[in-house]
Order: structure tokens, then C-alpha cells, then sequence
């Protein structure tokens, strides 16, 4: 099983989808990341050689930021903004849509799936005896 920049990655899968389990790392990345390593897109993971595991290693690891040291990055731009207690600060500390969506139907996401819906507020007449 090839491991790149910690994580590893599935032996089955075309090696342009495998390196989509590495956080940080979409298609379009995937694609220019075989092509500046010179791997070809089509072939499997389990079927790569030392040489292009090693290249492909290189490439992510020299250009681009994956993993650990994205997820501390954002992270730390959250937490920042909560520090200066800006709108979106505020509205990542409260659990909230960020961007400008309503919340009244939507916003399952963000908020997990809390469905705060309350009843007619009538009670049922009770059973006669």
C-alpha cells in the first residue's frame, strides 16, 4: 500500500482519485501534481514504482501545503477571526452558515441535523374514563 505525505492512499483506484484521500488535495490538483512528476493519471496505485511514489512525494511535499499544515492554517484563520470577533468570527463560534445563507429551512450542515420544529401547541384532549 503506498503511503504519501502520511496517509495511505487506496491500491485499487487510478492514482489521479487516490491522491484525493490526502486532505488538501482535489482532481485539479491531482492531475497537476502527476503531471509535474511525470506519472501517468490512468495507472493504479498499487502498480506505481518507488521512483514515481518518491516523485510524486517531492512534488507534493516541495509545493504545496497538505494535511496537518492546512488544517492548523485554517484553523488558525478561524481562530483569528474570532479573536477580532468579526460577523463570520461570530458566526463560526455560534455554529452558524458563514456566508450569508439562511437559516431559517437550510443550514442542516453547519448545524447538524437539529430539527427544531415545535408542535401546534395544543395538547390532546385526554381519554374520557
Amino acid at each position: 500500500m503506498p503511503r504519501i505525505a502520511g496517509v495511505i492512499i487506496p491500491e485499487n483506484k487510478q492514482i489521479r482519485i487516490a491522491l484525493t484521500y490526502i486532505y488538501g488535495v482535489g482532481r485539479p490538483l491531482a492531475e497537476k501534481i502527476l503531471q509535474e512528476s511525470g506519472v501517468e493519471a490512468a495507472r493504479r496505485a498499487k502498480d506505481l514504482t518507488d521512483q514515481e511514489i518518491a516523485a510524486i512525494k517531492g512534488v507534493i511535499e516541495g509545493k504545496h501545503k497538505i494535511e496537518g499544515d492546512l488544517r492548523r492554517e485554517i484553523m488558525g484563520s478561524i481562530k483569528r477571526l474570532k479573536e477580532i470577533r468579526c460577523w463570520r468570527g461570530t458566526r463560526h463560534s455560534r455554529g452558524l452558515p458563514a456566508r450569508g445563507q439562511k437559516t431559517k429551512k437550510n443550514s442542516r450542515t453547519v448545524r447538524g441535523n437539529v430539527k427544531k420544529t415545535v408542535g401546534s401547541g395544543r395538547k390532546t384532549a385526554p381519554a374520557p374514563k
